[in-house]
């Protein structure tokens, strides 16, 4: 019965989040409602547990966010999304179209861009590409979604996403854990997906099926001003890459550096450099990818006030991210203090497929992403309540930690992407599509995200290569 109360308080907040309420709000009705049921205080549930591991995250993470949220508006505003992506497809064309498209995508979320600001962007290009290219628009949704939302965000070694910088805390890694698995998976994931949408694109024309008659959202192809030259706009992000992997790989930070903070008794201290030095790397990547940003593109920017605006609207926009994952990681923690919850646990970790904790740890990412409708919300919640226990297992068995990184980065881009998801309704409300046209294009694309991260355990099982 307390176990049948957890689950039933986590489909009433999926419900809730498809439903489109915010989860800032419903997160702690849903987890104090459980805690209530199975005998655990309610307000001190909320206040000391819920809030209290709520402000641990943000502590953690909203930096990124909003140097995350910034960059992205700055390269809207000034064009330079818009230049990489058109220049890729004009030049790639109507025979490419669908691979023009992904590798737009896929580009732009690599350097750090927010897969949202990459869907505004791509999206008036790519439908009118589709147009001349006679392809179904409803097939564009599933392409985009495919280069945004898939091997760039979380497989590729050294993406800036917070998807891969998340196990970072708890496994004590950086983004470019695993390369090699890495790699490997997101080029699986890139090639079944693009094999599928060819076939799908085939089955169409064969048909007779074109591009359709469509009025929602139908962008206008042409441009008042000219784009910036793909080069230009390109190079934030690759100093953005580059500065990242420089200060988390090979520069080595003085392991004295947080001594004089020791003494000061500060909450939520992280105690070594070691467990910060991703975050840092990261934060300092996107700064300087922020201003290369400006200085290229300010001519671009709107006259009376538009960097102003582009800054301002990229750090207030980056709240409403943070204050989501938040509360969902704060509903995680109150639901792991419940008496139900260490059958659930108990269940998860009983999972020993292949002698490691690799697959209890791909079913319950997976899992909790896919009920949150959040990959970072779910792994978050995983990780907060697993990580520990499978790090645990992993050292007596020898696994790398970096494995581990993986497989959850991975694992939390797999069923993430269901119909309430929230970047999923976005793709589709920007395209003008519904649920019933595209969706099963994108649904496809999450079975092989998902189908892609245990290739990656069987790649390490069978040759111990990561």
């Amino acid at each position: 019965m307390e176990v049948l109360g957890i689950i039933l308080s986590l489909f009433g907040l999926m419900y809730m989040a498809y439903l489109g309420f915010s989860v800032i709000l419903f997160a702690p009705v849903f987890a104090l409602l459980a805690a209530a049921l199975q005998g655990l205080p309610v307000m001190p549930g909320y206040t000391e547990l819920f809030m209290a591991k709520s402000v641990g995250y943000i502590k953690t993470f909203f930096p990124v966010f909003m140097l995350g949220a910034v960059l992205s508006k700055v390269m809207e505003d000034t064009l330079l999304a818009k230049g990489t992506s058109s220049f890729i497809m004009e030049k790639l064309g109507m025979k490419r179209a669908m691979l023009a498209v992904v590798l737009s995508c896929a580009i732009l979320t690599y350097g750090g861009v927010s897969l949202f600001v990459v869907v505004f962007a791509v999206y008036p290009f790519a439908a009118a590409l589709y147009k001349e290219a006679n392809i179904p628009k409803r097939l564009l949704p599933g392409t985009i979604a495919l280069g945004a939302f898939t091997f760039t965000i979380d497989a590729f070694p050294g993406s800036p996403q917070i998807q891969n910088l998340i196990p970072t805390n708890f496994y004590g890694t950086t983004g470019y854990a695993a390369p090699i698995a890495g790699l490997f998976g997101g080029t699986f994931i890139f090639i079944t997906g693009m094999l599928w949408l060819e076939w799908r694109r085939r089955q169409a024309f064969a048909k007779g099926e074109g591009y359709g008659d469509h009025t929602l959202n139908e962008p206008l192809v042409s441009e008042a001003r000219v784009l910036p030259k793909w080069y230009i706009g390109i190079l934030p992000l690759v100093a953005v890459l580059v500065i990242n992997y420089l200060l988390s790989r090979v520069y080595t930070g003085d392991p004295q550096l947080m001594d004089a903070f020791a003494g000061l008794k500060l909450p939520l201290f992280a105690g070594t450099v070691k467990k910060v030095i991703s975050i840092w790397s990261l934060i300092i990547a996107l700064i300087v990818g922020i201003v290369m940003a400006v200085i290229l593109g300010f001519k671009n920017l709107p006259q009376g006030g538009g960097l102003q605006k582009a800054l301002n609207a990229g750090a207030i926009g980056s709240l409403l991210a943070i204050m989501n994952t938040a509360s969902e990681v704060g509903y995680g923690n109150v639901i792991a203090a419940l008496p139900g919850f260490k059958a659930i646990a108990s269940s998860l970790l009983a999972i020993k497929i292949g002698g490691t904790p690799l697959v209890s740890e791909v079913i319950s990412v997976t899992t909790l992403a896919g009920i949150t409708g959040s990959a970072s919300g779910g792994m978050s919640i995983a990780l907060d309540l697993m990580s520990k226990d499978w790090l645990a297992w992993a050292n007596t068995i020898g696994i790398s930690p970096e494995i581990l990184h993986r497989v959850a980065s991975m694992a939390s881009g797999g069923c993430d992407t269901l119909p309430h998801n929230g970047a999923v309704i976005t793709l589709l409300a920007v395209c003008g599509l519904t649920h019933k046209l595209s969706y099963p294009d994108i649904g496809m694309i999450t079975i092989i995200k998902t189908i892609g991260v245990m290739v990656i355990i069987l790649l390490y099982n069978l040759t111990g290569i990561y």
